[in-house]
């Protein structure tokens, strides 16, 4: 990839041939003998990739990222253009087959190609890299524009830009459609590698530099933006791999996604907040409505999945209800629309109280992570030590903010008391797993519904659930009774 960029080195005679058909590769032209095949745009361009790939299997994804870079597609639309492709080259017909489908991985050129020489296909090779890798996006991003302008202004002089958020928020959504914007900006393009992915105790450095396909000191000479994404259970490595690369790659920019901030030098930190939700008090009409970004996302992602579906008047408050009770978090609220059609407006909300059952249907093609509400938050909680494991099931037992006082006093224990207790709530805030409250005297933190429900479940299962349950239900008794007493004494005075 970064080592293949080089657009100068191209033929105008670069040809290749298959069977019986020559692509003249600069001219953009596949000849049948002496005669020009009619094939559209988009089909030469998905030829151009396959060829460039022949032998290999070619992702749905690669292929709809390369072909429309910047636009928003379906997966239909591939469909569609490969079966033009395939008629204008007569695959399949004399036995020959030039293109092939691979169930649930993409698609293959399986065809000999023939080279006039081994120069003719790495210019071809270089002729046909793109300057980036970026995933394509199959839906648009709702509710970000402010968030993302900001962004998009601050990157070319931030050369180091983290951004956080709890399981769900959009932190890959915001990142990636940042780097399509910046692509016009970087000589050497963006470049996205996911370390969700990575499992293996081999060095993060290898494993950066075999994704990108080049080395160190190529890397080290680019103009580009590199996105690493979700560096949760790689922060310390990839503190470390980042200070490494702002002091080695003077022009390389590093935009990184992850629960926590990595706390170096010259990091600048964004929280991807959650959608805004209307007040009950602005439900009065359907455009109103619309002006907040939750019941765009969902309405949305409902007329995606059931045809004709129209938000009316009377629809406002039930909307504004799954959007509240999902917290304004985009996953959720894509998961939960996903379901408008077997449940109807009505039977959605009716069930979006259930838990995270019904946030368990996202589509096949996304992130094992990001097919449930449950597995989001799974891999957030899977990564924490056991005892902050411990704290934020207990905390559970708070259905509405607390304060460290209170979580003192109701889930305390001999190995979890005092600064130790204080610290690993701090801590859980950091990961974005709990929300501190701004602008108040006293720290106060509240746990996301999603995230409650997570926890709950799970908390229900252990053994001093019932304790728990009693301590916090005395705590509350003897708060009442405390605020009941002062009121008492004011009123006397």
């Amino acid at each position: 990839m970064f080592g293949m960029n080089n657009h100068n080195d191209t033929s105008q005679g670069s040809v290749l041939r298959f069977g019986p058909y020559a692509f003249h590769v600069r001219q953009r032209l596949v000849l049948a003998g002496e005669q020009p095949l009619r094939m559209g745009g988009r089909a030469m361009d998905i030829l151009q990739v396959l060829l460039e790939h022949a032998g290999e299997v070619v992702s749905k994804e690669q292929l709809i990222a390369r072909v429309w870079p910047t636009s928003i597609v379906e997966e239909i639309n591939l469909r569609v253009h490969i079966a033009a492709l395939r008629r204008a080259l007569g695959d399949g017909t004399n036995g020959q087959r030039y293109i092939i489908h691979v169930a649930q991985c993409g698609y293959s050129f399986v065809a000999p190609v023939e080279q006039g020489t081994c120069e003719a296909l790495t210019m071809l090779a270089a002729a046909l890299m793109p300057l980036h890798n970026l995933p394509a996006r199959l839906t648009p991003v709702s509710g970000r524009d402010a968030l993302i302008g900001s962004l998009v202004r601050q990157m070319p002089v931030c050369r180091l830009m983290t951004i956080t958020g709890a399981p769900g928020v959009g932190k890959t959504t915001v990142a990636l459609r940042v780097a399509e914007l910046l692509l016009q900006y970087f000589r050497d393009g963006a470049w996205w590698v996911d370390l969700a992915r990575l499992e293996d105790d081999k060095p993060l450095l290898d494993h950066l530099l075999h994704a990108l396909k080049t080395d160190f000191f190529t890397l080290t000479g680019r103009h580009a933006l590199l996105v690493l994404d979700n560096c949760d259970h790689q922060r310390d490595s990839c503190a470390v791999l980042v200070e490494t690369l702002l002091h080695a790659a003077p022009r390389l920019s590093i935009l990184v996604t992850g629960r926590e901030a990595l706390h170096i030098p010259q990091e600048a930190v964004h929280y991807v907040p959650l959608l805004a939700i209307p007040k009950r008090s602005t439900l009065n009409s359907v455009e109103e409505a619309m002006g907040y970004p939750a019941v765009q996302l969902f309405v949305n992602r409902a007329r995606a999945r059931q045809q004709g579906f129209s938000l009316r008047q009377q629809d406002l408050p039930g909307v504004r209800e799954i959007c509240r009770q999902l917290d304004g978090l985009p996953l959720a609220i894509e998961l939960a629309a996903a379901q408008i059609d077997a449940l109807g407006l009505i039977g959605l909300q009716a069930q979006v109280e259930n838990g995270l059952q019904l946030l368990g249907q996202g589509r096949r093609t996304a992130e094992p992570r990001h097919q449930s509400m449950a597995a989001a938050i799974d891999w957030s909680f899977q990564y924490l030590t056991e005892m902050e494991q411990r704290v934020l099931l207990r905390l559970s037992v708070f259905s509405t903010g607390f304060t460290l006082e209170a979580a003192l006093s109701v889930i305390s224990s001999v190995d979890l008391a005092g600064s130790r207790l204080s610290a690993i709530i701090e801590g859980l805030a950091r990961k974005s797993l709990l929300i501190q409250e701004p602008n108040r005297a006293t720290a106060r933190y509240w746990m996301l519904n999603t995230v409650r429900r997570y926890a709950r479940d799970r908390f229900e299962r252990s053994d001093d659930r019932l304790e728990l349950q009693q301590r916090h239900a005395r705590y509350l008794s003897h708060t009442r009774n405390a605020s009941r007493r002062t009121l008492l004494a004011q009123a006397v005075e």
